[in-house]
């Protein structure tokens, strides 16, 4: 398995939807290709909690990593959001993005029944043993309930097919404690702290607000991992508004709001989700101010300007 199994550059892709709330499969696949070809990305992620996987049927699911397969498969990672909280539905999930062309696999701790470790190392191994992509495991217990221990982890870590971590845990000393003890490849999941977490090991991001800033976050990782920490900090320091401001309230909502302030809107969100209300618009409208990312145009040309 590469040391990169998926690049550096992720997004978590919100799902476009339709006026009449309906999926939009070409919209997906126009926002894929926007993302990878004039935002610099590596990779997507589809069917995430940012995709609203939530209210999509499996059906839609596996139409949405098909569409992003056809749009970038050939020049970009696509990884396919199959966690739930049902082992079994998690392991249908998994089938149905396999056959649909997903080069990898997001599976989130299961949510609300709060497994003991165990259950997770069961949940986890059962994943793997089923598939022959590559998973990517996804730690976030403020949404999630439940933390993935670090013995838990490290356990984990010796499956083949478990090659890397979404860590939006927040506990820095923790993640460092893995990364020094396993193989596994750490993505930040949580945008402002992309930079601490690669000071520790990480090796690049799974963003919301990348969306947006898909340049200037390669910029920024590419300082930081070429040693030049000042320019690193500087890009940190400038996009850290948009970083915190997207999640103001839920991602995908101030995304959405986001793309359609650019030009490039791509629908609302189904309930229980609602749209971002006028406070919330003039909010983001700023942080896209002071990050310098106001404007509708690639951002690959706005990263060479400020170079």
């Amino acid at each position: 398995m590469s040391s990169l199994p998926f690049g550096r550059l992720l997004t978590a892709m919100v799902t476009p939807f339709r006026a009449d709330g309906s999926l939009d499969t070409d919209a997906a696949a126009a926002l894929a290709t926007s993302l990878v070809d004039e935002h610099a990305h590596d990779g997507l992620v589809v069917n995430g909690t940012g995709g609203e996987a939530p209210t999509t049927t499996d059906a839609e699911k596996a139409d949405v990593v098909r569409a992003v397969v056809d749009a970038v498969g050939d020049r970009a990672s696509v990884v396919a959001g199959v966690g739930t909280n049902d082992t079994a539905h998690t392991l249908e999930l998994a089938a149905a993005a396999e056959k649909a062309g997903a080069t990898g696999l997001l599976a989130v701790t299961p949510y609300y029944s709060k497994p003991p470790q165990e259950g997770l190392v069961e949940h986890f191994r059962t994943l793997a043993d089923a598939t022959g992509l590559p998973v990517m495991l996804y730690d976030i217990p403020h949404r999630s309930g439940t933390a993935i221990a670090t013995s838990t982890l490290l356990t984990l870590a010796e499956h083949p097919r478990i090659v890397a971590v979404k860590d939006a845990k927040g506990d820095l000393t923790a993640s460092a404690t893995v990364m020094a003890s396993s193989d596994l490849v750490y993505y930040s999941g949580d945008d402002a702290l992309t930079l601490p977490l690669l000071a520790v090991g990480g090796v690049g991001v799974v963003g919301t607000s990348t969306h947006f800033c898909g340049p200037e976050v390669r910029a920024m990782l590419d300082a930081a991992l070429a040693g030049n920490t000042a320019d690193a900090l500087r890009w940190h320091r400038r996009l850290l508004p948009i970083f915190t401001g997207i999640f103001a309230t839920q991602g995908c909502i101030l995304v959405k709001a986001g793309l359609e302030l650019q030009g490039r809107g791509v629908g609302s969100v189904r309930l229980p989700m609602v749209p971002a209300t006028a406070a919330q618009r003039a909010a983001l409208a700023r942080a896209l101010e002071a990050a310098g990312l106001s404007s509708g145009a690639p951002t690959k040309s706005r990263t060479a300007a400020t170079e």
